[in-house]
């Protein structure tokens, strides 16, 4: 997910970062601007909680709409008013300065058998941690550290 923040380069970005998903079979998505999701051709857009009531007319044909959800209530919220799938977080101590009290895996496994909707997990998401959600009943991980290379 790809989040420009008004940044003046942002279509540059995001023709980047769909090359770089397009190469290793990820889905793009943009985080709140379907206009920006449509002038690159993403996979769709990732709304944050308190858009999620916009999901419907976010939609576009083929396109994937997401909400972060920090709650069962809030999961539940992102399915009623359409999203496809719930991103839930922190499920582990993460370093975003956006990241809450982490709930762990048996929490999120529970979000994810009751959300009623499909549910992908964020925050702390690495090589280690994603080995624990393996029977969580998750959709898939979203990571941003995890994406990253270890330097030496």
């Amino acid at each position: 997910m790809f989040r420009a923040f008004g940044a003046p380069d942002a279509v540059a970005q995001a023709l980047r970062l769909k090359a770089i998903a397009r190469a290793r079979g990820l889905t793009l998505l943009i985080g709140a601007d379907a206009r920006l999701a449509a002038q690159v051709g993403a996979d769709g857009v990732h709304l944050p909680e308190r858009l999620a009531h916009r999901a419907r007319a976010m939609r576009r044909p083929g396109w994937l709409v997401t909400s972060a959800a920090h709650s069962l209530t809030a999961a539940r919220r992102a399915g009623a008013a359409g999203c496809d799938a719930a991103v839930v977080s922190a499920v582990f101590p993460s370093a975003s300065p956006s990241a809450g009290q982490a709930i762990g895996p048996l929490r999120v496994a529970l979000l994810a058998r009751r959300a009623g909707l499909p549910v992908y997990a964020l925050g702390g998401i690495n090589d280690r941690t994603a080995r624990r959600l393996k029977d969580a009943g998750l959709v898939g991980l979203a990571a941003v550290e995890g994406l990253r290379r270890e330097r030496s």
